[in-house]
């Protein structure tokens, strides 16, 4: 008799509102393959600043993301053999990765990748379009949100942990806020909640109540696939 498909954990969200740190937990505490589908485009991002290509020029973006080779080794992301796990996190990344997450052959590009990645279950994917467009039918989905007020901070606080150089915590919320003009905004995949998304607003939480909250869900589904 084949093994139980293991579900889909789909964890949607804006820019800041911790999902890639609560994704990493649930993943772990489920024993679950933990996917950051943000750090895709953004290490495709990297790589068109790094080769001086204008985000104007789409053709050339398609282009260098389609010959892009990104891997995942535990907590790192590597492009095309380089470790470019902190350079992502860059306030310079943070600033543009929506412009070049927005062209439809970069995401169909990563989209494939990704449900290549999760087609069998047993996965954790967060990002902006999971539960909407990559895993429409994925068994839980998530969307994580918090104030901008929220999310300024704990980006001001992870990049001054990293010893980046970061400017005011103002200029900070009014980026966060200009990203969720575009992500919400923007003609291809924009960035919303699924119908039957679980809303998390996570201010006045800590990341294991997120997580907590998430594994629940998780159980009930199960629960709920064994007893039909």
């Amino acid at each position: 008799m084949p093994a139980q498909r293991k579900p889909i954990v789909a964890i949607d969200g804006p820019a800041g509102a911790g999902k890639s740190t609560v994704a990493k937990l649930v993943a772990q505490q489920l024993g679950l393959l933990y996917l950051d589908t943000g750090a895709m485009y953004r290490a495709v991002t990297y790589g068109v600043l790094a080769a001086g290509i204008v985000l104007e020029d789409q053709e050339a973006i398609v282009s260098l993301s389609a010959e892009s080779e990104i891997q995942f080794r535990g907590s790192q992301v590597w492009l095309n053999g380089q470790d470019v796990t902190q350079e992502i996190r860059s306030p310079t990344i943070s600033a543009h990765v929506s412009q070049v997450a927005k062209i439809a052959g970069v995401r169909r590009l990563m989209t494939q990748q990704q449900q290549a990645i999760g087609s069998h279950g047993g996965v954790v994917m967060e990002g902006r379009d999971i539960g909407t467009q990559v895993f429409p039918k994925a068994e839980i989905k998530v969307f994580l949100t918090a104030s901008p007020q929220e999310r300024a901070k704990r980006r001001y606080q992870d990049l001054l942990d990293q010893g980046q150089r970061v400017g005011s915590l103002e200029e900070l919320e009014q980026s966060i806020r200009n990203r969720d003009f575009q992500d919400a905004t923007r003609d291809i995949a924009p960035l919303c909640p699924a119908p039957d998304a679980t809303i998390i607003t996570s201010d006045g939480m800590d990341i294991s109540q997120v997580a907590a909250a998430i594994v629940e869900l998780y159980a009930q589904s199960t629960l709920q696939g064994v007893c039909s």
